[in-house]
């Protein structure tokens, strides 16, 4: 039997109570924000029937699509604010923000009422991923951070599965009774104001900001650290960072958001085929999206464990391919109920593993100035860029596809392919923060940045 080194301690004693505060706040927020997002997706169908008198695909995809914009929108906006004012404050404004509208749009008479109401929840719900994001990165500052920002990302699938317990038992009630619960977020506020501070880097950035100010107004020179974020993203040396990132999320948002907004509709038809109707529907929706999350919570939470094996690109290249095989082995293929219970965990696992990927990797990559900005940025670009996604699968079932949302489903999220482009031009970090954020880095490039190191390698 091993025995332990005099002095040595447990991994427990390496990790603080803010530490954990961190973790649990932030898993807690994506959990919720999953929570909102799924519980929409479940009853999205039947709302738009409801408003409009008659079922729509279509309008049932744009629903959706204006949640995604708003996210996007509210994701840029808000990151580039946290990079200058702090993670918390902005957290609590987002979490607010998206649990209130959620319940709001419960009172919409027409569907024009209920997408303008979802589309200001989008943008709280948008604060999410990037501030939670960054905030485990430079919290966790030490070798366990990946394993941290894995477990914080399966939030998502956990809140997820919450949402297809609670459709299971209220969802014969009406979607207005069922997406009242995702006012259930904001209690999620009294924790964080009580328990989480801004990490130390905040003050550090700050700090720089203000040096950096004196130095100008005394005539110093103008470098890239002095331009706004999102300018430093979209300029060298940083656009060789962001714009491989973005193609990343491209691809991934393209397969998790054809999934997660396709799956219920699609076991809705095959139970269907079977005399399963009204009512009795629910219970398979709830089953198929509960699988669906628990192959994405083990996506999620095991990437980071498998990464500080593997390293970050493999670890995306195994998501990448298990996704790739699984949504096209069910979707065009699936023609019972079964199917889906058994290869759904496969989707979740490989579709929402190269999410959690994002959360790992992508910190790494950008400097503590920026971090907010850059998570928000390549990850709502991606969203702007697949929000049509939900919308286009609707329109071509009925076009092209002879009204089958799953082979239009299987047409959308085999767009996922294109994450690999983006990786083959990202560096291995290996657990490092790698990032070129030289102060000594001019804005005119003539001095050339370098890459420094501002982390531990697990």
């Amino acid at each position: 039997m091993a025995v332990a080194r005099p002095g040595a301690h447990s991994w427990r004693h390496e990790i603080s109570r803010y530490q954990w505060a961190v973790l649990v706040a932030t898993t807690m927020g994506w959990a919720l924000d999953g929570f909102d997002s799924s519980l929409f997706t479940q009853v999205a169908g039947p709302a738009t029937t409801d408003l409009l008198g008659h079922p729509s695909s279509f309008y049932s995809g744009l629903a959706v699509t204006v949640f995604l914009f708003g996210w996007a929108v509210g994701a840029i906006a808000f990151g580039a604010l946290a990079d200058y004012v702090g993670r918390v404050r902005v957290l609590i404004i987002g979490v607010l923000t998206y649990s209130v509208f959620t319940a709001l749009a419960t009172l919409s008479g027409e569907f024009w009422h209920f997408a303008v109401l979802r589309f200001i929840a989008g943008i709280g719900s948008g604060v999410e991923l990037p501030i939670g994001a960054a905030l485990v990165a430079e919290a966790w500052n030490n070798r366990h951070r990946a394993k941290a920002s894995g477990i914080m990302m399966s939030g998502l699938a956990i809140g997820s599965f919450l949402s297809a317990i609670v459709y299971n038992f209220v969802g014969g009630f009406g979607w207005r009774i069922t997406l009242a619960f995702g006012l259930i977020p904001a209690l999620l506020v009294l924790f964080i104001r009580q328990h989480v501070h801004e990490p130390e880097s905040t003050a550090t950035v700050k700090a720089a900001r203000a040096v950096r100010k004196q130095e100008r107004a005394a005539g110093a020179r103008k470098i890239a650290a002095d331009r706004f974020v999102l300018t430093q993203l979209f300029t060298p040396p940083m656009l060789r960072r962001t714009l491989p990132c973005t193609v990343i999320c491209i691809g991934a948002l393209f397969a998790f958001w054809g999934v997660t907004t396709w799956t219920p509709q699609i076991v809705r038809e095959i139970v269907g085929e079977h005399g399963v109707t009204g009512n009795a529907v629910v219970g398979y929706v709830s089953w198929a999206t509960a699988m669906l999350n628990l192959g994405g919570l083990i996506g999620y939470a095991s990437w980071g464990f498998i990464a500080d094996k593997i390293g970050r690109k493999p670890t995306f290249v195994m998501s990448l391919v298990i996704g790739i095989i699984a949504v096209c082995v069910l979707y065009p293929f699936g023609t019972s109920f079964t199917a889906y219970m058994w290869l759904l965990p496969f989707v979740g696992f490989g579709v929402f593993g190269v999410l959690s990927g994002s959360a790992v990797f992508f910190p790494e990559l950008f400097g503590a100035s920026v971090r907010a900005s850059a998570l928000a940025v390549t990850n709502s670009i991606g969203r702007l860029f697949t929000a049509a996604g939900p919308l286009l699968a609707g329109a071509i079932a009925t076009q092209w596809f002879g009204g089958s949302l799953a082979l239009a489903t299987t047409a959308v999220s085999a767009l996922i392919v294109i994450a690999f482009i983006g990786l083959a031009f990202t560096p291995e970090t290996h657990g490092e923060f790698l990032f070129d954020d030289n102060p000594a880095t001019s804005v005119d490039g003539l001095v050339a940045g370098g890459i420094v190191s501002e982390g531990i390698r697990p």
